[in-house]
């Protein structure tokens, strides 16, 4: 199956890739790997969600911001490369989630992008990852995570 027509079948729509926020590409090919930038939580309207999680975000809407920022980085990805259907393998996520000092609860949050990106790509989708707690993201996202896939190329 296509994984636009996958997406779809989830019910889900890429944003449109935002734009950096600072010096650098939101995404990097070097031979069969594309390295995807931090995403934040883009919001349909291009926004970003913002806030503290443990403080004014619950677990439930941080996962869903985790899920956005992975549609953030598959658009990235895709503005990039073109087609989706070229990812072999999601390598690594990086999530980086802006929250309380007593919140520990990392992995569930990001479990929102791991999730999403197994229901994408199925076993190509299952990957290596690190979640971190942090006191302050850019923007004041509440998440951020970075990507990193084999392509063909």
């Amino acid at each position: 199956m296509r994984i636009e027509d996958q997406l779809e079948r989830l019910g889900l729509k890429l944003p449109d890739p935002a734009k950096p926020a600072g010096s650098y590409k939101p995404c990097i090919i070097s031979d069969n790997n594309a390295y995807v930038s931090g995403q934040g939580p883009l919001l349909e309207d291009g926004t970003f969600a913002k806030g503290v999680v443990g403080k004014d975000i619950d677990l439930e809407t941080a996962q869903i911001h985790a899920q956005k920022c992975g549609l953030a980085i598959l658009s990235a990805l895709k503005a990039e490369i073109g087609d989706l259907n070229k990812v072999q393998q999601l390598i690594k996520i990086t999530g980086f989630v802006n929250c309380t000092n007593d919140f520990e609860k990392q992995p569930l949050v990001i479990n929102g992008c791991s999730d999403l990106m197994k229901e994408v790509f199925g076993n190509k989708g299952v990957h290596a990852r690190a979640a971190v707690g942090v006191n302050s993201l850019p923007l004041g996202f509440s998440v951020e995570i970075e990507a990193i896939f084999k392509i063909q190329v």
